[in-house]
């Protein structure tokens, strides 16, 4: 059991640790894409989609900011630069009685930052597979 899924997430985050998503993740984990219109279930998809997030927004100028966690539910405003482009996000995740994340929703502003990381995880995607 995971005792504090928020506190679990930043730690993965910090230590750019993918490897750690096989124990935070529930099995039948929902993640939706800031730019993939369907959900994405499964944990498999659900660690690539995350893995090459780690590798493309979490530079050295990658931070979060504000933080809500009311219940099960926690909403993580993040921001970041890349190639010049300031990126304002948000990770909104809910777990269950086990600590582990069920669904994870990431949304992303403005529409340059959406287009350049749209490209980017495409290409980190394509790489991983």
């Amino acid at each position: 059991m995971i005792e504090n899924p928020v506190a679990a997430w930043h730690t993965l985050v910090e230590n750019r640790d993918a490897a750690a998503l096989d124990n935070i993740l529930a099995d039948q984990v929902v993640f939706h894409s800031p730019v993939v219109h369907t959900p994405q279930e499964g944990k498999p998809i659900t660690k690539l989609y995350l893995t090459a997030a780690l590798h493309v927004l979490n530079n050295d100028t990658f931070r979060y900011g504000r933080e809500v966690v009311s219940g099960n539910n926690a909403v993580l405003e993040f921001f970041t630069v890349i190639d010049g482009i300031s990126i304002n996000g948000v990770d909104m995740i809910t777990w269950d009685k086990d600590g582990r994340i069920t669904d994870f929703k990431v949304m992303i502003r403005p529409l340059k930052a959406i287009t350049l990381v749209h490209q980017m995880m495409g290409g980190m995607l394509q790489k991983m597979k």
